[in-house]
């Protein structure tokens, strides 16, 4: 009796584990665990990328490979026997006259704008002194009226040099770019008269015999045919006092208006 007392408790046991195991397994099926789902896809990828790798290597030779050869041309014209000459442009430059001109207009008027410039910033500052030294005696709202048409003033003073100096590089770019223009026109000549058709410019060359250099024959003629550019005159705007007098004047007639 004792002995199927025990194999019956032992069957009872056994359908109860396998009954809990079925459980288990259905549990785990219907409700998602986390980390079970993310380390299956991280066991799935490692599987999938060697076999994805070589056969992506095998089919990019395969592309290469298959590129067809470019038809041959018909055969062309032959290049004639360099005959070189060789042109210093920067010494040009400094032998012509055109360019010399414009050089110094241009620096002429930088220097000009510079000192209006330090001019108007040591104006700026006197204001500034002069409005704190009164700072004491104004009262909050005219004080702020007098703050705001100091840097009205300041603002429109920046952009009129900041046109100015604008201005001034447009010019100069003009200028140069016609007397290139009339340098190119020079060498083709020069070097027609020499039979020359390869020009290299100095930089280019480490060594060669003066015969092949065109650079005197070319400044000798640059300035004969250009002596001089004409820079387009600046637009100036009023000078700098009468620019600050005038917004001073508005903002003192808004005072007035406010308080009449």
């Amino acid at each position: 009796m004792a002995r199927r007392a025990t194999v019956a408790l032992a069957a009872i046991l056994l359908s109860t584990s396998s009954l809990g195991g079925a459980a288990m397994a259905q549990q785990q099926q219907e409700w998602f665990v986390p980390g079970q789902g993310q380390g299956g896809a991280q066991q799935q990828r490692p599987a999938q990328a060697p076999a994805q790798r070589p056969a992506q290597q095998q089919q990019r030779p395969a592309q290469r490979a298959v590129q067809p050869n470019p038809a041959p041309l018909p055969p062309g014209e032959q290049p004639p026997a360099a005959v070189i000459g060789i042109v210093d442009v920067p010494e040009v430059q400094r032998q012509s006259t055109a360019f010399n001109g414009v050089r110094e207009e241009i620096e002429k008027r930088r220097a000009k704008l510079n000192d209006d410039l330090q001019k108007e910033q040591a104006r700026w500052r006197d204001e500034q002194q002069a409005l704190a030294a009164q700072r004491a005696g104004l009262s909050p709202e005219d004080l702020r009226t007098k703050e705001r048409d100091l840097q009205d003033r300041v603002q429109d003073a920046q952009k009129i040099f900041r046109d100015r100096s604008r201005a001034i590089e447009q010019a100069a770019q003009g200028s140069l770019m016609e007397i290139e223009q009339a340098l190119a026109v020079v060498i083709r000549q020069v070097a027609s008269s020499r039979k020359v058709n390869l020009v290299l410019p100095r930089p280019l060359v480490i060594f060669n015999e003066p015969p092949f250099d065109l650079t005197p024959e070319v400044a000798v003629q640059l300035n004969k045919i250009l002596k001089s550019v004409s820079v387009p005159a600046e637009d100036a705007p009023a000078p700098a006092a009468n620019n600050n007098q005038r917004p001073a004047q508005n903002g003192n007639q808004g005072q007035q208006n406010r308080r009449n």
